[in-house]
């Protein structure tokens, strides 16, 4: 009883605060809609697509989470392996 309980509320105010989200997206504008394209057309620069472009959404952080992983996974590896050989070359000496 108390679960549903629980849960019913955060369904209602999950609801809540999806249903504000998109004047929440027109209040804060990030760093570049509110700096730097502003300072850029005063002074007569348009903006130029990147050089990469990945687009919108969420490729930008599972490429950062997939270069995080991979790079834990081989300093990970090669730390074990750096401490196996130290104890191989000290006991072999």
């Amino acid at each position: 009883m108390k679960r549903a309980a629980v849960l019913g509320v955060l369904f209602v105010l999950a609801l809540l605060c999806a249903g504000k989200s998109p004047c929440a997206a027109e209040q804060w504008q990030g760093i570049d809609e509110a700096v730097v394209q502003k300072i850029a057309k005063e002074h007569g620069r348009e903006a130029k697509r990147p050089l990469i472009d990945s687009g919108e959404g969420d490729l930008q952080l599972f490429a950062f989470l997939m270069a995080g992983a991979i790079g834990g996974f081989a300093a990970g590896y090669y730390w074990r392996v750096l401490l196996e050989g130290k104890k191989k070359g000290d006991g072999g000496s």
